[in-house]
């Protein structure tokens, strides 16, 4: 039993450190969403690159400078569309819950740092549930990314028109996929601590029962 736990206090050591840094990573970079126009910029003639690769919080250009992010759609005092301002509804719900899991991650670090030496189980239930908690702040982020992006892509053709997707491939980068990951590693993370919770648990009721 005692071996279990500790073999469970590594992995989710183990786990919760790679969820926190893919995330840090994740946010703080900017390959989320990737426009590769290279194809338009070999045989065309344009002055400024035409690809360009984007995170959260600002947009690059290649071989060029980053800009931070700022609403597309404000034009002085010109009223913004249904549809304009459900994207500005959804870059804001991203933005607050992707840093919102890693401030929820902290609290489980140290709640689960404490729950592990003292073999709490109702702090490991709580650091666990922690950890499910923003596993699924998460994917609530990551998701209204996804749709944030198919939306903003949708809105750009109707201002543009087909012609527009010629010759440009769009695609997810990097970014994206390392924020999966610390999903899943999150995921595990809770789990690992439910299940150590329950092995201090069963270890109680044998011990009362001697």
């Amino acid at each position: 039993m005692k071996l279990k736990l500790s073999i469970l206090s590594l992995f989710v050591a183990l786990v919760g450190i790679i969820s926190f840094i893919f995330l840090v990573v994740a946010i703080g970079t900017d390959f989320w969403y990737i426009i590769d126009a290279s194809k338009l910029e070999k045989f065309g003639n344009y002055s400024d690159p035409l690809s360009s690769h984007s995170g959260l919080w600002r947009t690059c250009r290649f071989k060029s400078k980053c800009f931070p992010l700022t609403n597309p759609f404000w034009h002085g005092n010109i009223s913004f569309t249904d549809s304009q301002k459900q994207l500005l509804n959804m870059h804001g719900t991203f933005v607050i819950l992707l840093p919102l899991s890693l401030i929820l991650m902290i609290f489980g670090g140290m709640t689960g740092f404490v729950s592990i030496l003292a073999r709490a189980y109702l702090l490991l239930l709580l650091t666990g549930t922690l950890f499910l908690f923003g596993a699924l702040v998460t994917l609530i982020g990551i998701s209204v990314y996804i749709a944030y992006s198919a939306a903003a892509l949708k809105e750009a053709l109707c201002l543009s028109g087909k012609t527009f997707l010629e010759g440009i491939d769009i695609k997810f980068g990097w970014s994206l996929a390392l924020a999966w990951i610390s999903f899943i590693a999150e995921m595990l993370t809770g789990t690992a601590f439910l299940l150590a919770a329950r092995v201090v648990g069963l270890k109680r009721r044998w011990e009362q029962t001697i």
